[in-house]
């Protein structure tokens, strides 16, 4: 093994941090990992935002924040408390959780006051990522995003990054009303986790979301303390002379027994009787030689027959310009093209790119020799050297993308928040508009889902009993932006909602495959290509929970192979910093969202310039 030191400047700095990090989590053997994949926290480690070998300021405040806020997080918090405590309802759930981070923070500022400017870097990224800076309006600002602020500021007396203070001005008069009276004990609580979840509790009530608490743990605990009082009192009673009166007790209860459960003979055979009549009842109504039996429910996926949905009502297919009015979707879009307004071009530039490609494919295939079509003027020469020879005709050959339909599947997950879920939207704008040129049909389609935290079939889920092994346990929502048949033109304005705030959330991509994939075997084309733009594996906190750690990830790799294997779609996926060549046989993965557009672009005109029964080909573009 060679001991020579790395040649990359950022290693000494997240060695550095690693430490550090360990050190101040308490975890000696925490194990810490830099990522261009979300950050985020796991029981054995984290993973941190990637730090460069240009080790901007930028990169690295970000990365020390996230570290500082996870490891006071891990010093300063308890799971076992914090799930006796936290509410059942979604709204109230996300109030409880962002409160106990911001106390988690303020606890860990007060003692290590060196954290509070990292962790205000980590605050002010969220914040740029989220928009909070352009929101105007309490219905676009996040009401718990609001409520930790709020924690946070009167805990440290810090003053918030720019977009994170315009979230809490926003909310802070009908916070500070609701709940003034309850905020004035905070610092009575904020060292104690179990005070301060009480406290979360009452304010969250103050808000008007106590019908979303659930029980109060604290009276379930006095009853069992009850219990164990009584349970002793009997035991003493037992021990001081009162196995007389019991054994007296018994033997009356066995006396009583017969007439309490009806067990006379003759009741019972009369009770047999009735149900055999019942079950010659149903058996007549059957063909002979057969038994009756349940109709096995249909499954809730083609590809894997054991992969089970909870519950589906809550799940819904819908179209953009229903989860917006126009103008707030006219509004998004002039957003939309803003902010990207400098990467128009060179998007503009790949895309004729392509059609220039598109087009010599459409103009160079012609029969030729032909008695109708085309005159073919290039042969005129022999009509007038030889009178009696007859007139050519061309006629130029279909090409094989002229009957095509394309469908971009678009991640909708909360880590595409930001610049990646802008770049995506215009990317994907930019390449119906050109395939629309060259006639090739374009349909996009994004998939996330209604709620964090699994909203609605979570909340049936606890209310029916918690069923062990419950399967995808949260709403689904599949949105419709374009429709295949519907012109690029009006459909336009759609693409803005990606930049709806609080649209993003959980990703569950083996149902979205399997629902984009349907969608594409019911239409005439003759050939069908599916494109996958994604930047993480299926993540489902409700769902994972409460199922094996792979579950839907297996899911979406049983669609993968059952998509690839029927060969009736072509399909081809991109990947956002994570590495998508794992699950599908085409598959690209680029490091920087900027090489998004050149990644379809390629991959598009990869497509149409291969045979489309040719073998598939695996690339992988950046480092």
């Amino acid at each position: 093994m060679s001991n020579k030191p790395s040649d990359n400047p950022a290693d000494p700095f997240k060695k550095a941090l690693t430490e550090a990090t360990r050190a101040m989590s308490g975890d000696a053997e925490l194990q810490v990992a830099f990522s261009v994949d979300p950050p985020g926290m796991r029981n054995d480690g984290m993973r941190l935002p990637q730090v460069t070998r240009r080790m901007t300021k930028s990169e690295v405040m970000l990365a020390r924040g996230t570290a500082d806020a996870y490891a006071l997080r891990l010093r300063y918090h308890d799971d076992a408390t914090h799930r006796r405590y936290a509410p059942q309802g979604q709204i109230a759930h996300d109030l409880f959780e962002a409160m106990e981070t911001a106390r988690c923070e303020a606890v860990g500022a007060r003692a290590m006051p060196g954290t509070a400017g990292n962790i205000d870097a980590k605050i002010e990224d969220e914040a740029r990522k989220g928009g909070y800076a352009d929101i105007t309006e309490t219905s676009q600002a996040p009401l718990a995003a609001a409520a930790g602020y709020l924690v946070r500021q009167m805990a440290t007396g810090r003053q918030l990054p720019e977009g994170a203070q315009n979230v809490l001005d926003l909310w802070r008069g009908f916070l500070e009303k609701n709940t003034g009276e309850t905020l004035s004990d905070l610092d009575s609580v904020l060292e104690d986790q179990a005070s301060f979840a009480k406290f979360a509790r009452q304010v969250i009530d103050d808000l008007g979301y106590g019908d979303q608490l659930g029980d109060d743990p604290d009276d379930e605990s006095e009853d069992d303390e009850e219990n164990e009082e009584q349970t002793e009192d009997g035991q003493d009673e037992d021990d001081t002379g009162g196995g007389d009166d019991d054994q007296a007790e018994q033997e009356q209860s066995e006396q009583d027994t017969p007439q309490d459960q009806s067990s006379d003979p003759q009741q019972m055979q009369t009770s047999m009787d009735s149900s055999d009549d019942a079950d010659m009842a149903e058996d007549a109504d059957m063909p002979d030689g057969e038994m009756p039996e349940e109709r096995p429910a249909p499954p809730h996926s083609e590809a894997d027959p054991g992969y089970n949905v909870f519950e589906t009502k809550f799940d819904e297919e819908i179209a953009a310009e229903d989860l917006a009015e126009p103008a707030e979707l006219e509004r998004l879009r002039t957003y939309l093209d803003q902010q990207l307004e400098p990467l128009k071009g060179a998007v503009s530039r790949l895309a004729n790119k392509l059609q220039r490609r598109l087009q010599a494919q459409q103009n160079r295939a012609w029969d030729f020799d032909l008695e109708e079509g085309t005159l073919d003027a290039g042969r005129l020469a022999r009509v007038v050297a030889n009178p009696l020879t007859p007139l050519s005709f061309k006629q130029e050959q279909d090409t094989d993308f002229r009957d095509t339909v394309v469908t971009l599947l678009l991640d909708n997950s909360g880590s595409m928040r930001g610049r990646p879920i802008s770049i995506a939207a215009i990317s994907a704008d930019v390449m119906a508009r050109t395939l629309e040129r060259c006639q090739v049909k374009v349909e996009i389609l994004g998939f996330t889902t209604r709620a964090w935290k699994g909203g609605q079939s979570r909340e049936k889920w606890l209310a029916d009993g918690r069923e062990p092994l419950p399967g995808r346990l949260n709403d689904l929502r599949h949105i419709v932006y374009k429709k295949a048949d519907a012109p690029w033109r009006r459909a336009r304005p759609n693409l803005g909602l990606m930049m709806k705030e609080g649209l993003l959330k959980e990703n569950i991509d083996g149902e979205a495959l399997e629902w984009a994939h349907r969608r594409m075997l019911n239409r005439p084309e003759a050939r069908k290509v599916l494109m996958v733009i994604s930047d993480g594996a299926p993540v489902d906190d409700s769902t994972l929970s409460v199922n094996p750690a792979n579950y839907l990830e297996k899911h979406l790799r049983d669609v993968i192979e059952m998509v690839e294997r029927r060969r009736a779609v072509e399909l081809v996926a991109i990947g956002i910093g994570h590495d998508v060549t794992r699950y599908y046989q085409r598959a690209v993965t680029i490091t920087d969202v900027e090489q998004l557009a050149g990644a379809m672009t390629e991959q598009l005109a990869s497509l149409f310039d291969n045979d489309p029964g040719g073998p598939a080909r695996k690339r992988r573009t950046g480092t």
